[in-house]
């Protein structure tokens, strides 16, 4: 985007050294040095960032309207972006703790992003092409949309709510748990104890490994997904599933219905806290 006012290739180390700037592309520029200065672009509007090098505190917070492309954000960037609207960041490197943080309406692409607590309690986030580390992403955060991205960590999307997930890669523990009104999409979805205590989580053309998967869960949809090494799988769930392939086991499905070409094991045990009532449809064509 044009901007009347532009600043080239300086360096900045002080407190809040370009603090309200308005309408400005800011170019080759260093956001650093011996002063420690925290909060360079604090309460600032319509800026751009180009080839821009951050590595002091909290340098974006109450930014309404940006743009960063091809900067990088070091890990001296601790809470890098927080409180702000209308962002959009392409090509650059995200570090430090908790990069993005109570923000609206920011699109992420082709970004690599490795921040613990990345992207907490914020609304209406796109992050397309990228990849992220984070051990604790998302966290209660609304109007997710991700797409192509590779995702590694921990306790990711708890407690998030309208999300979207397409042809992206999940390496994750602990995944949805208290998730609600989301979709992911021919995807690959790795972790334990995926989805517990969620609403209305879908899954298409999913392939989902790992142990204990989906428990205690209400709304819960598969349709055409493979899985692989899921044991005890549905536990407490009303669940509607149709699965290609084996599931290692199932156990006290609350409600609903499972067609699967094979289970190693399905388990209705006497201890059940809950009737289960779902039902195990076998094709046997595996």
């Amino acid at each position: 985007m044009k901007r009347t006012n532009k600043i080239e290739g300086k360096t900045y180390g002080e407190e809040r050294a370009l603090y309200g700037l308005r309408d400005t592309l800011v170019k080759n520029c260093r956001i650093e040095g011996e002063e420690d200065g925290e909060s360079a672009f604090k309460e600032c509007k319509d800026i751009s960032l180009e080839n821009c090098f951050l590595s002091l505190r909290y340098p974006l917070w109450h930014v309404d309207g940006f743009e960063l492309e091809d900067c990088v954000m070091t890990d001296g960037c601790r809470a890098a972006l927080w409180y702000d609207n209308g962002g959009k960041i392409r090509a650059s490197r995200l570090g430090g703790i908790k990069a993005v943080r109570e923000c609206k309406g920011i699109e992420l692409e082709k970004c690599k992003i490795v921040s613990p607590e990345f992207g907490w309690q914020s609304e209406d986030i796109t992050v397309k092409k990228s990849e992220i580390i984070s051990e604790y992403a998302f966290l209660h955060t609304r109007g997710l949309r991700l797409e192509e991205v590779d995702l590694k960590g921990k306790y990711t999307f708890q407690y998030t709510k309208d999300v979207v997930i397409r042809k992206s890669r999940l390496d994750t523990k602990d995944a949805f748990w208290h998730a609600s009104g989301v979709t992911v999409e021919d995807s690959l979805v790795k972790g334990e104890y995926l989805g517990w205590y969620s609403d209305n989580l879908t899954f298409i053309r999913c392939h989902i490994v790992g142990t204990q998967p989906l428990c205690y869960c209400k709304n819960l949809r598969l349709i055409d997904c493979t899985t692989e090494g899921c044991d005890l799988s549905f536990e407490y769930s009303d669940v509607e599933a149709s699965i290609d392939g084996r599931v290692d086991s199932i156990k006290n499905p609350k409600s609903g219905t499972v067609i699967v070409d094979s289970v190693g094991e399905t388990l209705y045990t006497d201890d059940a806290v809950y009737k289960p009532e779902g039902k195990v449809i076998v094709r046997g064509r595996a």
